[in-house]
């Protein structure tokens, strides 16, 4: 079973991915950032947004019993929650 997460931060965009048993995938801008592989109830992912003059960090907190939540931080910012 496979569950996406998309937003839009400054331009670019910021896709994840849940897959059951393949475990979660970060894509910014089309390009694989951080996975876990295998099947975990609370995972974390990271990556940068890097522009000419910045470079930014991004968190993302997969995690739940009944429903997969997703939250999106950029430099410790939340951009996104699926909640």
């Amino acid at each position: 079973m496979k569950k996406t997460f998309e937003t839009t931060y400054n331009g670019r965009h910021i896709l994840v991915e849940n897959r059951w048993f393949e475990g979660e995938k970060l894509f910014v801008d089309g390009e694989l950032q951080d996975e876990n592989i295998g099947l975990s109830f609370r995972g974390i992912l990271t990556g940068k947004l890097k522009s000419i003059e910045t470079s930014k960090d991004i968190k993302v907190t997969l995690g739940g019993f009944f429903a997969i939540q997703c939250k999106v931080f950029v430099d410790h910012e939340l951009v996104y929650s699926s909640e």
